[in-house]
């Protein structure tokens, strides 16, 4: 039995994974619901996955957040306590993270490698760059896409999809969380 692998990514309308200008977390959109669905998502035991870019930026920061940031949010914190590994070929430690493993190599081998072994599913949030070579690999079985409706046409940073394979997509799940943010679970088969 192969653990199912989770690629999860907040997106604006417009495809990109952050912004910069004066957004700020989450767009600004953030709601009870989202949170309260992202901690209960994170509540359940599973093993999160991580490229070294991602990892170094919410370890980063998490450092130089303060109580009450978004970035401390309860999901946050219980995604920072779940079993983690990272795949990064230049990272030498776990930067603080209580129970990350940093394992050298190519991520489409260790992946491959955990979803043989792994007894609890496996989900990674961002790693864009490594997901997009995952899911051209056939390894990733869910895209979880949280769409905030915010359009970030001068500002956005990090295309989700840029330079990804073609995929046809299997809605599995849709949610409105907050009234207008839409969170769109698919299975991705290569086109």
């Amino acid at each position: 039995m192969t653990a199912t692998y989770t690629f999860d990514v907040f997106s604006s309308l417009d495809g990109y994974g952050a912004a910069g200008g004066d957004w700020s977390g989450y767009w600004g959109k953030q709601g009870p619901e989202l949170l309260d669905h992202r901690l209960a998502l994170y509540g359940a035991e599973q093993r999160m996955v991580f490229g070294a870019t991602t990892f170094r930026a919410f370890a980063r920061m998490l450092a130089e957040s303060s109580e009450g940031d978004d970035v401390r949010d309860p999901w946050v914190t219980r995604m920072r306590n779940l079993p983690t590994t990272v795949v990064s070929s230049t990272l030498e430690d776990s930067l603080g993270w209580p129970d990350a493993s940093v394992v050298s190599g190519d991520a489409l081998d260790v992946v491959a490698r955990l979803k043989k072994e792994s007894d609890v599913p496996l989900r990674s949030h961002g790693s864009l760059a490594m997901n997009r070579a995952l899911m051209a690999a056939g390894l990733v079985d869910r895209v979880q896409v949280t769409v905030f409706p915010v359009i970030t046409g001068r500002t956005g940073l990090d295309p989700v999809f840029r330079g990804a394979e073609d995929f046809d997509l299997e809605l599995l799940e849709s949610r409105t969380l907050d009234r207008n943010i839409q969170e769109l679970v698919y299975r991705p088969i290569l086109h």
